[in-house]
């Protein structure tokens, strides 16, 4: 199993009975403990509700230790789970540390969690997975630096060996770990680099990851060139991929399309190296290359990150072979390779948290900021996403701070980081997302960034906006043609925010307003109610929604000539309706709705 190392687990707390036992299992594991407020007296985080704060660590891929009942636990991700190759696990803890239950992702991680606390607590591990009870394997989850080169069979390996009462043994690697699984005809497992053609149900082969690839191409070389290649050279060595470690390249080509295609279809990381590491390999070149080092500072690339990453142990097993446009070679180390030089690419991922409340976060989004090493945004942004920001390295800016935010967070992906720029709604809606762009398409000349932040990978998440928010507590105000205009004027000229309300006027759209006023900036919504109102009925709807989806939220409404600025501020959306918006008179109160025409259907369905 590929473990992120910036998730890690959170051990929850709910009673003051499990207290203690909650803090000694987060010792253990190096983990933060949540706890229930006003049930325990000290933890890292606070939260209310057990079910919830369960169910969004669970969808944010955080492994969870609960101190708890296993009940708890399981009724909280219960509604989530779907895939049982990709979900976090989930161990329960019985209050006095006696019991340690591995209730989900047995194989990605919590049967090895639940050992390791156990061990520590002298407790027992109350392991029900049937290979590690009978066999005392996992065949679908071999320890870090082996790899199941067919995971496919390992249900019917596992069926066969239960039936059997054990496996054969074969290979030419040491295998310590598969030495105790019990002896019995039926089911081979074979411990080899080399590729094997007879694989099945009755037939695993683990491959220990011995094997570091070095690889370098031309700008916009093929995928398809560089991965022919690659596979021709397996091919003529007899190896199987699964052998590979990772892809290792000089960090110019971080962003390579082909060279980060191979890496994801390989499944193995891709790990940069700078020109000087890869330089201080040239003793150990088979093909050192002036004409290569005049152009990128180091005598070989392939071979020197394969080299680089497997370290002073490792030696060339197959030197440089080429085509019109990619290099690769190959080195070989002794031992299966656990850890990894180099560094990453780097990657910033663009997130929107909605306007608040975590259960209007996206679970992509929540996944995102828990992989995260950094978060980096406005202080209160953070803020809100509660208990997954905290042990965090966080990077807090101001209001007013944009550029410095986005630069910053760019700059750090750059030096292969992991981070997460956070915004409030939807980071494409009037956010940072299109600054970084922006400051992307710049070159170092144009005051744009650095060449190692250009290179990094950035994701953009979509979020729940402000206006989605406001209009789903309204009712359906936005069922017809709409828009968005923010009034802010700092970075926009008047005249042009001016022209725009005219153009809306007159379209007769529904309109949400972003920044409808600040502490200096007081006119302009009073100007755009003018103007609206010289298109539209004077009793047309106008939503206000301050501080959605937080304690404090406000909704009200008022008519369009009974706007007043003073009761907006910069955290209200205005959302004012078109000429065929309306209120319904409910019995719990009124809702908003802008009709899209199916009332001229049901009217001539009742005609007819």
């Amino acid at each position: 199993m590929a473990v992120n190392p910036s998730v890690r687990p959170v051990v929850l707390a709910l009673s003051r009975s499990g207290e203690g036992t909650a803090h000694r299992v987060a010792a253990v594991l190096g983990a933060q403990v949540h706890g229930r407020e006003g049930r325990v007296e000290k933890a890292d985080a606070w939260f209310a509700n057990a079910l919830d704060h369960a169910r969004d660590l669970f969808a944010a891929g955080v492994p969870v230790v609960g101190v708890c009942a296993s009940g708890i636990l399981i009724r909280a991700v219960a509604p989530l789970l779907a895939d049982k190759t990709s979900e976090p696990p989930v161990i329960s803890v019985s209050d006095d540390g006696a019991v340690v239950v591995p209730l989900l992702g047995g194989h990605r991680g919590a049967n090895r969690l639940a050992a390791e606390i156990a061990t520590a607590l002298e407790a027992v591990s109350a392991v029900t997975t049937a290979g590690d009870v009978a066999m005392g394997v996992a065949l679908d989850a071999p320890p870090a630096g082996w790899r199941l080169v067919n995971p496919q069979d390992a249900k019917d390996a596992m069926a066969g060996m239960l039936s059997a009462g054990g496996a054969t043994l074969a290979g030419d690697e040491p295998a310590p770990w598969l030495t105790d699984v019990p002896k019995a005809e039926g089911v081979m497992l074979t411990a080899s680099m080399e590729r094997h053609a007879t694989l099945g149900g009755d037939h695993l082969q683990f491959a220990p990851m011995r094997v570091t690839l070095g690889v370098g191409c031309a700008r916009d070389c093929a995928p398809e060139e560089l991965a022919t290649l690659v596979a021709e050279v397996l091919d003529a060595a007899g190896l199987a991929p699964e052998a590979i470690h990772s892809v290792n390249t000089i960090t110019l080509k971080a962003d390579e399309p082909a060279i980060i295609d191979l890496a994801a279809d390989l499944g193995v990381p891709l790990r940069l190296f700078e020109a000087a590491a890869l330089e201080a390999e040239t003793p150990r070149l088979a093909n050192p290359s002036d004409v290569v080092f005049s152009e990128v500072g180091t005598h070989g690339v392939s071979e020197a990150a394969a080299l680089a990453q497997g370290g002073k142990d490792a030696t060339l097993l197959v030197a440089k072979r080429k085509t019109a446009n990619a290099t690769c070679a190959l080195a070989v180390v002794p031992e299966p390779l656990v850890e990894m030089q180099g560094r990453s690419r780097g990657r910033l991922s663009v997130v929107g948290i909605g306007p608040g409340q975590a259960s209007w976060r996206t679970p992509e989004v929540s996944k995102l900021v828990s992989e995260a090493e950094e978060l980096v945004g406005y202080g209160l942004y953070i803020d809100l996403l509660g208990p997954l920001a905290v042990g965090k390295e966080r990077s807090d800016f101001p209001l007013g701070g944009e550029e410095d935010r986005c630069r910053y967070a760019l700059e750090q992906a750059g030096k292969g980081k992991d981070v997460a720029l956070v915004c409030s709604g939807d980071a494409g809606i009037y956010a940072m997302g299109a600054l970084v762009f922006e400051l992307l398409d710049r070159g170092p000349d144009q005051m744009g960034v650095s060449d190692a932040a250009r290179r990094v990978e950035v994701v953009c998440s979509p979020g729940v906006s402000a206006l989605q928010g406001a209009a789903a507590r309204a009712g359906a105000p936005l069922g017809h043609d709409f828009c968005a205009i923010s009034l802010s004027d700092l970075l926009t000229p008047r005249e042009d925010i001016v022209k725009r309300l005219k153009a809306a006027a007159e379209g007769d759209f529904v309109i949400a307003f972003y920044n409808p006023v600040s502490m200096r900036r007081r006119t302009l919504l009073a100007e755009a109610r003018d103007i609206l109102l010289q298109h539209r009925p004077a009793d047309t709807p106008v939503m206000l929604a301050s501080s959605l989806g937080r304690p404090e939220e406000y909704i009200r409404y008022r008519r369009l000539d009974a706007l007043e600025v003073d009761e907006v501020d910069m955290l209200t959306v205005v959302l004012i309706g078109s000429s065929h918006s309306r209120l319904a008179q409910l019995g719990t109160g009124p809702r908003m709705f802008t009709p899209r025409g199916y009332a001229r259907k049901i009217d001539g369905d009742l005609a007819g």
